[in-house]
């Protein structure tokens, strides 16, 4: 894993505010790196415990099952609605309606 790659992830997943979310894949886009949404897994759960984390979800709005619980929790506290343990990747993504 290279480091500039890590220090970009952080850098896009630390920029997303409150109340939104990105998918893995989109944050890897933004990072410099598309098609590698499974490396931003990987350093999310590597080096991110100091990030806003829970905000980046698979593309279907879904969290992994082993976060599910505390990611949904942290995410409804912010105002993200959850439904059926799903967030509406259209209408919560960083740049909906924008």
């Amino acid at each position: 894993m290279n480091v500039d790659d890590v220090e970009r992830v952080r850098g896009v997943v630390a920029a997303i505010p409150a109340g939104s979310v990105l998918a893995y894949g989109q944050v890897a886009t933004r990072a410099g790196l598309p098609g590698r949404a499974r490396l931003v897994g990987r350093i999310l759960a590597e080096d991110g415990h100091d990030l806003p984390w829970h905000r980046v979800l698979r593309a279907d709005g879904t969290p992994a099952p082993h976060l599910a619980v505390e990611q949904l929790a942290r995410l409804r506290d912010e105002g993200v609605p959850v439904e059926g343990g799903c967030v509406s990747m259209r209408r919560s993504r960083q740049d909906a309606g924008r």
